[in-house]
């Protein structure tokens, strides 16, 4: 009975381990793959869409529309930099004063240790939430995308996979939604409110911003000047 007992334990760690081997052959691929070619979903959106229809509401639908690095406005750029991670151009995928300032806080807190490349990393791969497994992971895969894509790429599909409200995934479709323009057209004002609301895009809303999100606004057009505009992006070659 023992023998057996340890034969099906080992068939179960066998399979979780292909398991394991499988998903990161997955994520490996797709950090070699999107280096260059236009993401056509991420992680959380297929979990969004997943979660409206077991809730039955089968209105809800995950909408993103691609657009190329040239076709965003630089302004959009520089906004969620100023905002959500100042240190972009020069760190290596963590900002470790950060994640220290956070380590004795509620994990409540975390997202502000998050630089762009590890919600990048997040957003595209795993599932939402907060867990410190999904910290570990979403940790590795961050070095993948730092070590294989660069600063540019990265900035580039973090804004087309950002969550600006419910079913708005991406500039593109953020922008034709509440501007009705495209995002090559959006103005810095424009760009500072949509990067307002992405802390919680879902409590949040761009088309009907609430003082909170106005002063937040106010804060994020200031930072965007005292990096200097767009100066700024062509400095560290993310224009």
């Amino acid at each position: 009975m023992k023998k057996h007992k340890g034969s099906v334990g080992q068939r179960i760690r066998r399979i979780a381990g292909r398991i394991a081997l499988v998903w990161l052959g997955l994520w490996l691929a797709g950090i070699l793959l999107f280096a260059f070619l236009p993401v056509p979903f991420s992680a959380v959106m297929a979990e969004r869409q997943i979660g409206a229809w077991l809730r039955g509401d089968f209105s809800y639908v995950a909408h993103s529309d691609w657009v190329g690095h040239d076709e965003i406005s630089p302004w959009m750029g520089l906004a969620v930099i100023a905002s959500e991670d100042q240190k972009f151009p020069t760190h290596w995928g963590f900002d470790v004063a950060a994640i220290e300032s956070v380590l004795d806080k509620k994990e409540s807190q975390m997202r502000g240790a998050s630089t762009l490349s590890q919600q990048t990393a997040k957003n595209l791969f795993l599932w939402d939430g907060r867990s410190w497994i999904r910290k570990g992971l979403e940790a590795g895969l961050t070095v993948g995308l730092e070590t294989v894509w660069t600063k540019r790429r990265i900035l580039t599909v973090y804004l087309n996979i950002a969550e600006f409200g419910p079913g708005i995934f991406g500039v593109e479709a953020a922008a034709q939604r509440y501007f009705h323009k495209p995002a090559s057209r959006l103005t810095a004002t424009d760009a500072a409110l949509l990067a307002a609301v992405l802390p919680n895009p879902i409590r949040y809303r761009a088309a009907a911003p609430s003082g909170y999100i106005r002063e937040r606004q106010q804060w994020i057009l200031r930072q965007m000047r005292q990096l200097g505009g767009e100066g700024f992006l062509q400095r560290n070659q993310l224009n």
